[in-house]
């Protein structure tokens, strides 16, 4: 069911998003299949999506977007091989552009309400991050989504109170990172840069309005640039994260010589300065970065990060380095009632993206 925008928004009626740790019903995947996305390095990557799929499908189910018919016989063979549990694993056939569904997919709300459906859906435009041209297919998932979960979805637009200005703003899930009760953090280089620009003529305050009416936010915490190699220009979920309500991860590169050094360090001043709505600083963890990761002569945005977070459940990229064990660690210290997984990324990264670009999470709910 679709909502009008203009008449009511998911604020008005009590929806916020919720964290990434709070309760799943499921998660969200799309299965690789389109080798431009990895040139010359794709064969490896099914089989680390047939290991994600099998440590998901241990704690949650899994829905698994596939090509065609033929796409799913064979990935069905290869998720049985490797050990997933497939009644947890549910198939759709949609095809789609490319795999990161954190950034294509539904961007799932909730509310506390017995009385009526609790999951609600948001279905932002999508644009390939102003980048690319192929992105008509992934633009289409919230939507599917909706109407097989039968539940209601808002398009969100901006400005609400003018129909005839009024256009589909642009979104994705890998740009923005919340608590849970009301706080988002994002970039300016992502949201505010002329580069890449989502959404033209939409200030700060324009955005924080959206967020606001769409996500239920009362606070947005603006971080400057990303990491180097990240072709997105600016994801939160590759340098600062959430792992509690007043707890947020974010990375760090000691080397002054790395590109990385100066906005990392920026990121984590502007963090240590801000306050929660009630005046309290948060409680600011530092994570380390791996030795960049080089390819073809190309820097990649491998980053500890990117990590997602499942029923019970947290995993981890990693890239054969010295400071994998010191970031498992430190996010085991972080979720002590979960266990944390490494993935090994170090292909998956030629991708431009690891566990939680590719990942959505579908609260639990009625």
């Amino acid at each position: 069911m679709a909502i009008d925008s203009a008449t009511v928004t998911p604020r008005s009626l009590g929806y916020r998003m919720p964290a990434e740790w709070e309760a799943h019903t499921a998660t969200w995947l799309a299965w690789p299949h389109n080798a431009a996305d990895w040139p010359g390095r794709f064969h490896p990557i099914p089989w680390v999506y047939c290991d994600i799929v099998r440590h998901l499908s241990r704690v949650e189910d899994v829905h698994l977007l596939v090509e065609d018919a033929v796409a799913e016989q064979r990935v069905r063979g290869m998720l049985a091989r490797t050990g997933a549990q497939l009644d947890r694993v549910h198939f759709h056939q949609w095809p789609t552009n490319r795999v990161w569904l954190r950034d294509s997919g539904p961007i799932f709300i909730t509310k506390a309400s017995p009385q009526e459906s609790r999951v609600a859906i948001t279905n932002w435009r999508f644009n390939a991050w102003a980048k690319y041209d192929d992105w008509q297919l992934d633009d289409q998932l919230p939507l599917k989504a909706a109407e097989l979960l039968r539940l209601p979805n808002w398009t969100p637009q901006f400005p609400l109170d003018d129909a005839a200005m009024a256009h589909r703003v642009v979104l994705e899930g890998g740009s923005i990172d919340v608590n849970g009760k009301g706080t988002l953090i994002t970039t300016e280089e992502c949201l505010l840069s002329e580069v890449q620009q989502r959404n033209a003529g939409l200030s700060r305050e324009d955005l924080e309005r959206v967020f606001h009416d769409y996500l239920g936010v009362d606070q947005v915490l603006w971080m400057n640039r990303g990491v180097a190699g990240d072709d997105t220009h600016g994801h939160v979920d590759d340098i600062t994260r959430f792992v509690g309500p007043v707890t947020i991860v974010t990375v760090t590169e000691p080397n002054p010589a790395d590109d990385n050094h100066l906005p990392l360090a920026e990121n984590l001043e502007r963090l240590r300065a801000a306050r929660d709505p009630a005046g309290r600083p948060f409680t600011i963890v530092e994570l380390p970065m791996p030795s960049p990761v080089v390819f073809q002569g190309q820097r990649l945005p491998a980053s500890y990060a990117n990590f997602y977070i499942a029923n019970g459940l947290v995993l981890v990229p990693t890239f054969n380095d010295a400071n994998d064990r010191k970031a498992l660690n430190l996010l085991a210290d972080l979720f002590p009632g979960r266990q944390v997984v490494g993935i090994h990324c170090g292909d998956l990264i030629w991708g431009l993206g690891t566990l939680h670009c590719m990942t959505q999470q579908q609260p639990a709910g009625a």
